[in-house]
């Protein structure tokens, strides 16, 4: 039988509202032109890294993302740390000299203060300034409204969930605060787009089915390049994804995988790019350089006044 005309258009929308269902290659997102540069945890090479005044910087160095990493506190509030522990970026070991304990499976039982057996209150007193430089004493560990608030305007947020797997539920409360500052949806505030991205799939996977229009991000380490760094890979994150953020040496060893996610929708943002650790190239710019015109969407790098 012949279709009609308003039979092949619906045909049509049918067709292209699966394909978007499929995940999140085809979205549109109101995302700044590429490349991106993406000030890792701030412009983490001249500042506290995950504080205010990295962030500040990244956005004043041209940094298009500040890219977070976001975890919870033992009562309930969402602050901005890296590290599951607390001793590497403050001083922890000064202020809370009893508070630490092994691990569990940590056989050698050495003592970290972890994050969430501290309150708010608590995580607030420590200086998370000082260990990178004397004149960042007093620097605090910010909350993600403060980090929110800072940014705004200034660069888009890159958000990474740590360890998401350790703080049940963070995936819903992340995205309230992001109701709340009016930056659920893309486009809400041009100045200020929202990426999401975690090494955990399965929070990943929650986020999608949670239906948020946001992009969504896949981390993959070197170890875990094998397993997504393939077609095959790369298929199965394009139906809950809308990109992947390779650790840099995947680019020399899954060359084909990348340029395939590449092809079909997904950018590529590779980390993490320093001034401090170039092999090959003249300078981190021409580094940034080279994979930029091979075709990454982006760079998350400690040095963002030097992406090209």
């Amino acid at each position: 039988m012949t279709k009609t005309l308003p039979g092949l258009l619906l045909v049509g929308m049918v067709a292209c509202a699966a394909r978007l269902d499929e995940g999140q290659a085809a979205v549109s997102d109101g995302l700044p032109p590429r490349p991106w540069t993406v000030a890792h945890r701030g412009a983490s090479a001249y500042a506290p890294e995950n504080t205010v005044p990295a962030f500040g910087l990244g956005a004043a160095q041209g940094a298009d993302f500040v890219e977070i990493d976001i975890q919870r506190t033992k009562d309930g509030h969402i602050v901005v740390l890296h590290d599951l522990t607390l001793e590497r970026t403050t001083d922890v070991e000064q202020v809370f000299p009893d508070r630490a304990r092994p691990a569990a499976d940590d056989a050698k039982k050495t003592p970290r203060w972890w994050l969430d057996d501290f309150t708010l209150a608590e995580v607030q007193r420590l200086d998370a300034g000082t260990w990178f430089d004397p004149t960042f004493a007093g620097t605090r560990i910010p909350t993600f409204d403060e980090t929110i608030q800072s940014i705004r305007g200034r660069a888009g947020l890159y958000i990474e969930l740590k360890s998401p797997e350790r703080y049940p539920g963070i995936e819903a409360e992340m995205l309230a605060s992001l109701e709340r500052h009016g930056l659920h949806r893309p486009g809400a505030d041009p100045k200020t787009p929202i990426m999401i991205q975690s090494f955990t799939v399965p929070s990943i996977e929650r986020l999608a089915a949670m239906r948020t229009p946001l992009r969504l991000v896949v981390l993959v380490a070197a170890r875990d390049a094998d397993r997504w760094l393939t077609r095959e890979g790369i298929d199965r994150i394009r139906a809950f994804a809308g990109g992947i953020s390779p650790e840099k040496p995947t680019l020399a060893t899954h060359g084909d995988g990348w340029r395939y996610a590449t092809e079909v929708g997904l950018p590529i943002t590779p980390w993490t790019f320093r001034a401090s650790a170039v092999k090959g190239y003249a300078s981190v710019t021409e580094e940034m350089a080279h994979f930029i015109r091979a075709g990454v969407a982006g760079v998350i790098t400690d040095n963002p006044d030097l992406a090209p």
